[in-house]
């Protein structure tokens, strides 16, 4: 009964508990010292994260990037710009995290100088990624020559706002300039003259580019490249994922970089935007060993004419010097030399092409050419062009689809599965998340708001009053149907070149002929080199 009454006392804590008492304030002091610390350094200075902040006033910006960014309602608009920013992106707010790399910084005094320069038809949804992903591998200009879709006045003044870009309209002024070009009076191009849709978008595109080479000397280029919008330049092989970086590290007495291209491989009939949703491609023959091409051709090609759908020999790129030309298209040469190149044994040039069903109908709307086996050669260089130019002007939608996806779409898991494993099929992410971080960062729609913010309405409408100057009529180059021609003189002059350096020019053995879009090597060769 004593122990009952006495009175109840506290037993003296264990050394255990003492111990978890302990750690347990010092797990909750040390962090909160550790942020006051840092808060404190940032506070004064002493802490510079450049993926914490966004760049100051003097910094260089993406377009439309200004403190107060303009409601939607204070500008001036049309449904198919609206239309647009909501394709190309949601909403303008800046969410692209900051780096250094990736300010778009065209005035930069990195090198080498990188141009592009391409002939378009397209409008922003593809031009603006393609553009700004070639901005993020460190391309400081472009030489857009533009018609069509990206000739009115919605799509060209937003491109025309774009630091680096350079618009170039097909004005009669300028058909009549390259009309007296050097190029034009040359016999290495004559044989593609006075002919529809491929032959005639092959001559204009070497026009172009014989003009692009002068503006990118008066800009200080290094290099230039001619890319269509439905590629992208794929840097693998360099130390970092940047096309600088890949020509910086070419030696000094190469002239001319050839970038072997990769076909897309869409593995779905319904692809809205291409660069953002297709990830598989099929390799060249050049970056592929001769026996696991040859051994799967087949099966690679699928029944189709060849082992790619269009073009197989690349694009390249030419170091800016004296006597620079275009070769067509596809390759650049040099009037008094023929150039020291490479062939790039792992970057390459992806094209996405016939990534769409409407590319079908695109084809088919733009030329005028019979639907049969014979007068589609005049209008198209390579076969499957031929084969789906018929089936969209002779087929129903229906028969269209299933055409487009028994040749087309790679819907074949197995099969898709085994060229994945010889290396015939390969996934490249790389562009694919470029593009969505840029479109979800806001950059494309905020282009297009900064491009309205620029023009005043009045200025905007005064664009559209002059837009009926920009002639997008070929007078050159369009073949017509009687068969006259439309240049003033009947044929295409001698060339007109001195006698010393057309000496010069026969000693080195210069190609004759302009290098067309070609096919990959198929059975044939292999059978020939047995």
């Amino acid at each position: 009964m004593a122990g009952l009454s006495a009175p109840l006392r506290p037993s003296p804590p264990s050394s255990s508990h003492t111990f978890t008492s302990r750690l347990l304030l010092l797990l909750t002091v040390l962090p909160l010292t550790l942020a006051v610390f840092a808060f404190i350094l940032q506070w004064r200075g002493g802490l510079d994260d450049p993926t914490s902040r966004w760049p100051g006033d003097n910094a260089q910006k993406f377009p439309g990037m200004d403190n107060a960014s303009p409601s939607l309602s204070t500008h001036v608009h049309s449904s198919s710009s609206s239309d647009c920013v909501e394709l190309l992106g949601h909403g303008s707010s800046p969410s692209f995290p900051y780096y250094r790399g990736w300010k778009f910084d065209i005035e930069s005094d990195l090198r080498p100088k990188i141009s592009i320069t391409t002939s378009t038809s397209a409008g922003l949804e593809q031009i603006l990624p393609w553009l700004f992903y070639h901005k993020v591998l460190g391309v400081g200009t472009f030489f857009l020559f533009v018609e069509g879709k990206a000739a009115s006045s919605n799509v060209s003044a937003v491109l025309e706002s774009i630091p680096g870009v350079k618009v170039i309209y097909r004005t009669r002024e300028l058909e009549e300039k390259q009309a007296k070009s050097r190029i034009w009076n040359e016999t290495w191009l004559s044989s593609f003259f006075y002919k529809p849709c491929n032959y005639e978008l092959f001559v204009k595109q070497s026009l172009n580019m014989e003009m692009a080479i002068i503006m990118a000397r008066d800009a200080g280029m290094d290099w230039i490249i001619h890319l269509d919008t439905d590629e992208l330049i794929h840097p693998a092989g360099a130390r970092e994922y940047s096309l600088r970086q890949l020509l910086l590290d070419v030696p000094s007495n190469v002239d001319l970089v050839i970038f072997p291209n990769y076909e897309s491989s869409i593995e779905r009939d319904d692809i809205k935007e291409p660069f953002s949703e297709v990830s598989m491609f099929k390799k060249n023959y050049d970056h592929l060993p001769k026996e696991t091409y040859f051994s799967l051709y087949k099966e690679a090609t699928r029944g189709n004419p060849n082992y790619f759908l269009t073009y197989g020999n690349g694009k390249s790129a030419a170091r800016i010097q004296d006597h620079l030309r275009p070769n067509g298209a596809h390759r650049w040469h040099n009037y008094m030399k023929t150039p020291n190149e490479i062939k790039l044994e792992e970057a390459a040039v992806l094209h996405y092409t016939y990534t769409k069903f409407s590319d079908l109908t695109s084809r088919r709307d733009r030329c005028g050419c019979k639907p049969t086996k014979e007068d589609v050669k005049r209008c198209f260089m390579l076969e499957f062009d031929r084969s789906a130019f018929i089936i969209a002007s002779t087929a129903t939608e229906e028969e269209m689809m299933r055409w487009y996806r028994e040749h087309i779409v790679w819907a074949d898991k197995a099969l898709n599965t085994k060229l994945l494993r010889k290396g015939i099929l390969t996934r490249i992410y790389a562009p694919m998340a470029i593009v969505q971080g840029l479109r979800e960062s806001g950059v494309f729609s905020s282009a297009i708001l900064s491009a309205k913010t620029q023009l005043s309405k009045e200025k905007f409408l005064s664009s559209v009053e002059q837009n009926p100057r920009r002639s997008n009529s070929s007078v050159i180059l369009n073949a017509r149907a009687n068969g006259s021609q439309s240049h003033p003189s009947k044929t295409p002059k001698k060339n007109s070149i001195s006698g010393s350096q057309s000496a010069l020019r026969k000693m080195l053995q210069i190609a004759d002929a302009a290098v067309p879009p070609l096919s990959p090597p198929g059975l044939d060769v292999l059978h020939m080199g047995t």
